[in-house]
């Protein structure tokens, strides 16, 4: 039995190795964002230099949170990964937000947000199955004005990849993971093709390296590389993940800091070169605003055949990502039930698969709730501005927990300490507070998801 699962009769077990641990960070990171975001970056950065010093600084800020949150896991090795940190660091509260904001909201957001992404992607191939053929349209009066409601195949697919998904990882943790390794490599292989394919082709447009082409005010710019970042944080988030399913990392001390760099490290290679591609395959004008920036870059350098076999790769990279978030979000909610802060049954594992059946279960019912309410992304909205304080104060703790807990084992070290935790905490501040500046109602929105699980944590504690 793991160590890391307290007393229970049936315990997590470490089967993950560091190919398999690098395969989950570096698949659920990369999604559909590098294939959606530049074209929309362009329209507030008009701007070669700024677009690419964009993503430049975005993979460096998730690689200082790589290397920061490796002490963290290789110092407390448990299942729950930013739960635990936080509740270690500042207390069972503080733990509990994180789990709420996860539950509610954050990763079944995200999985209901990537279910239905999934299925207009296949759209493209099939349009009977996609987002755009609706199934029912009813309006439904609430109070003093009405909810139009669709409900779109689409839909109904993104609901059976979450069940299947969800079915797989049940069934025990080979069974994910080896859908998480093969969908990464091939997903990691046709970027590869994509860019090896892209720098072949021709001398491709000449890129203006100018840095203010179109002579914006000082202001506008900075505005606008500050909506930029917002962008790349979304594009490049997911590599914190990982640390959930910590308890079952073998040699975790050494497998989840060299996984977290190498992931971090392989991602910001890779969308660096992407965006290059973008940059050589349309002038920045023709690219503003454009929201397929991939497919259209696609078939611009390869033809449709190109695009069509584009497409095919989002909807593995976005099968990829959803696999990794059902794999890993299952054992946050395990934590929290193991310290009696969420239903005691989600605290059981399975005496045959052991995995955490009934938080995977459970996950999947919530997840599957978001996607036929069509309100997941309004949720993903809102929480981002909860979820970037929670990112700011599990990085803090590797300061608190080396004055509150000296003694702690700490077999990896944040290399660069201070000045690596501090640059990620201050970017992402920054990005904290261009969101509160851009969308102030959807932000105070994600503070009130955080206050409206205040009541129920007090629940959970005079019940227990």
């Amino acid at each position: 039995m793991n160590s890391a699962d307290g007393n229970n009769d049936v315990g997590l077990i470490r089967q993950l190795g560091l190919f398999d641990t690098t395969m989950v960070v570096t698949g659920i990171v990369i999604g559909s964002g590098i294939f959606l975001t530049t074209g929309i970056m362009a329209e507030d950065i008009p701007s070669a230099s700024l677009i690419m010093l964009a993503w430049l600084l975005g993979g460096l800020h998730a690689l200082a949170g790589a290397l920061t949150y490796a002490e963290l896991g290789a110092s407390i090795p448990e299942a729950g990964g930013q739960y635990v940190y936080l509740r270690e660091a500042y207390g069972r509260f503080a733990g509990y937000i994180f789990g709420w904001i996860s539950f509610i909201a954050y990763l079944t957001g995200i999985i209901a947000g990537l279910a239905v992404g999934f299925a207009e992607t296949f759209g493209y191939f099939y349009p009977a199955l996609g987002t755009g053929n609706a199934l029912l349209q009813v309006d439904i009066p609430l109070g003093g004005w009405t909810y139009h409601y669709v409900l779109s195949a689409g839909q109904l697919l993104a609901v059976a990849m979450i069940v299947i998904i969800s079915g797989f990882n049940y069934m025990g943790v080979v069974f994910g993971k080896i859908i998480q390794n093969i969908s990464t490599v091939i997903k990691v292989g046709a970027i590869l093709v994509f860019i090896i394919l892209g720098l072949s082709i021709g001398p491709g447009e000449p890129i203006d390296w100018s840095l203010n082409p179109e002579g914006l005010d000082l202001s506008r710019m900075v505005m606008g590389f500050g909506i930029a970042l917002v962008a790349v944080a979304w594009a490049t988030a997911g590599w914190e993940e990982v640390s959930f399913i910590a308890g079952e990392i073998k040699d975790p001390s050494r497998n989840i800091p060299r996984a977290l760099v190498i992931g971090t490290a392989t991602i910001t290679v890779l969308y660096l070169l992407m965006n290059f591609i973008y940059l050589r395959a349309m002038p920045i004008e023709q690219m503003r605003g454009v929201i397929r920036i991939g497919e259209i870059t696609s078939n611009l350098l390869f033809g449709e055949l190109g695009a069509s076999l584009l497409a095919a790769a989002v909807a593995i990279s976005i099968l990829g990502s959803i696999n990794g978030t059902v794999l890993v979000g299952p054992r946050v909610y395990y934590a929290m039930a193991r310290d009696n802060l969420f239903f005691k049954n989600v605290a059981k594992v399975h005496p045959r698969f052991h995995t955490p059946g009934p938080a995977i279960i459970l996950q999947a019912a919530w997840a599957i709730v978001l996607t036929l309410s069509g309100t997941f992304e309004d949720l993903i909205i809102f929480v981002t501005f909860a979820n970037l304080i929670l990112w700011i104060a599990g990085a803090a703790a590797v300061f608190t927990l080396r004055k509150k807990r000296p003694d702690l084992p700490r077999p990896y070290k944040t290399w660069g300490f201070p000045f690596v935790p501090i640059f990620f905490i201050v970017v992402s501040a920054c990005v904290l507070v261009n969101s509160l500046w851009e969308a102030p109602g959807q932000s105070l929105a994600g503070l009130g998801l955080i206050l409206l699980g205040v009541p129920i944590y007090w629940v959970w504690r005079k019940e227990n």
